[in-house]
């Protein structure tokens, strides 16, 4: 594998706060980051929040304050909330920064120019009351299959993704009057052309993607590539680079994508580093895009398109990680039914490394799941609490220990360790975060095993040799677990490498250090 990593986190939209199932959705990222750079790759692990769009205009208009306003609020929210979650971002920015808008603007120029955008004129929804073109989102109707009544960019209700004839009786979301099919001129990305090259980089690269990501590209690919306007009617935006679109904006999904190499960009200019490095194909980087399974083709299929409409020898990504939805209290999120909590609210409340892990081990990976709170606090007392927290506790505040024991490594012990790292790597390269963690849980119940068949109680009246010996062999698994669960639980992991004066974090096996005081060791979970 080449050790230059690219990871993009998916950018969510500046009018929510985070809730759990963003968390979920995107705790993948982190993990592979954390664990690359303990392998001594070169990571750049990049994401932001989505500033522009209908969503944050339509908050800003609810809430009578303006876009910018509104954007800037929850751009601090979700940075806070991802700092929270102890997410290790080299850059997390936003799309209204003037780097960004610039270096876009620059990119749309150049797939103008290679001939990938065109000119369309064709009848938009146009509210005469309003005096305007109306998006997708501003737009109400009833919808053709099911007959409920849903906003025209798709069926809340059963899907279905509403045609141009389909909103010739729609309704303004603002005035609640009738609209009309007015011709308006817009620019279009040519998507269709990339057909035939998007066939070829799925069949090539699809073979860690889950089953979600092949299914959902397949089914865009076997219906055919769609042309997609890349201009629409708004005044807050990316401006159009090209004479006679002054009044026009980017479209989000053209301008948000395009943030990956910005926010890249934009770090390596900052750290001295060559940004080429992480996307340019004569570097054969490795790119890793992290998100929901709703964003699944924005990035197989739009992203890629749009890296090879500019011809600049970009590398494709080469890894979708896409995961399925997380259910609050057995019920779907919902902003209509406000039970999508905050996140922040919840980190507050509990401990980050226990939100994490329980995320993880129980989380939307392969198929939808089920958060409650009574299950988070059954993993934090039983998992982390009583196995983990227990052996680090045991060990390391043994009654009358002062130091780390001058003490032999079990040879078995030893190897288990070695067999940890080699598995529990092996898992997060193939996108098994739930399992990585299980492996990685079962070193702490050998380490608890282990101890209890040594009884270092006895051992330390009747053998202080084999006390020794069982001590020290006990803190070398704690100092190895510091570095095994780091993608997992930072947090905890950095109050053990404190324990036990470890410098630095790695991916190989490391020996506990002799004579280090045992000193103000705190317990790593509290019960709940």
């Amino acid at each position: 594998m080449c050790k230059n990593i690219l990871i993009g986190g998916a950018w969510p939209y500046a009018n929510s706060d985070l809730h759990l199932g963003h968390i979920a959705g995107l705790i993948s990222g982190d993990i592979l980051a954390r664990y690359f750079r303990l392998k001594g790759f070169n990571v750049m692990f990049v994401s932001g929040t989505d500033c522009h769009g209908t969503p944050i205009t339509q908050r800003a208009k609810k809430e009578k304050k303006t876009p910018k306003e509104i954007s800037e609020y929850y751009h601090n929210r979700d940075k806070e909330t991802l700092e929270k979650f102890d997410f290790s971002y080299d850059l997390y920015t936003n799309t209204d920064t003037e780097f960004h808008k610039k270096e876009v603007m620059k990119m749309f120029k150049r797939i103008y120019d290679n001939g990938y955008i065109y000119e369309k004129i064709e009848p938009q929804a146009y509210c005469d009351s309003c005096n305007k073109f109306l998006s997708d989102r501003e737009l109400e109707i009833t919808c053709p299959k099911c007959g409920q009544t849903t906003k025209a960019e798709q069926c809340d209700n059963c899907g279905y993704v509403p045609t141009i004839e389909d909103m010739k009786e729609g309704i303004c979301l603002d005035c609640k009057e009738k609209i009309v099919l007015k011709d308006n001129k817009n620019l279009y990305l040519a998507l269709s052309k990339f057909q035939k090259d998007i066939e070829k980089y799925v069949e090539e690269n699809n073979s860690l993607w889950r089953i979600n990501a092949k299914n959902e590209t397949n089914k865009y690919l076997k219906q055919g590539l769609v042309d997609r306007a890349v201009t629409r009617d708004l005044d807050w935006g990316v401006d159009i680079p090209l004479p006679e679109y002054e009044t026009k904006k980017m479209y989000v999904w053209i301008e948000a994508v395009l943030g990956y190499i910005t926010a890249t960009m934009k770090k390596c200019e900052e750290i001295g580093e060559n940004w080429e490095r992480f996307w340019k194909e004569e570097y054969n980087p490795t790119i890793y895009m992290v998100h929901g399974k709703d964003n699944i083709v924005f990035h197989s299929i739009i992203f890629n398109s749009l890296l090879l409409a500019m011809k600049e020898n970009y590398h494709l990504v080469n890894t979708i990680v896409s995961s399925e939805y997380l259910n609050i209290n057995d019920e779907k999120i919902s902003k209509s039914k406000g039970n999508g909590v905050p996140a922040i609210d919840l980190v507050q409340k509990y401990s980050v490394d226990s939100l994490r892990f329980h995320l993880i081990n129980n989380g939307p990976e392969k198929k939808d799941s089920n958060f409650t709170e009574e299950a988070l606090i059954a993993t934090n007392n039983g998992e982390l609490l009583n196995k983990f927290g227990n052996l680090v506790n045991r060990t390391l505040k043994f009654k009358e220990l002062e130091e780390i024991p001058n003490g032999k490594l079990d040879e078995n012990i030893k190897n288990k360790i070695e067999e940890t790292y080699k598995i529990v790597g092996e898992n997060i390269e193939k996108l098994e975060f739930k399992e990585a963690t299980n492996k990685a849980m079962e070193l702490v119940e050998i380490a608890n095993k282990y101890y209890d068949e040594q009884k270092p109680w006895i051992q330390k009246k009747e053998n202080i040799e084999e006390f020794n010996n069982t001590i020290y062999t006990c803190s070398v698994i704690i100092a190895n677990l510091s570095n095994i669960f780091e993608p997992f639980m930072p947090t905890a992991c950095e109050k053990i490498r404190k324990y036990l004066n470890i410098e630095r974090k790695t991916w190989n096996l490391i020996e506990a250090k002799v004579g280090v005081k045992l000193e103000n060791i705190e317990p790593l979970f509290n019960r709940i």
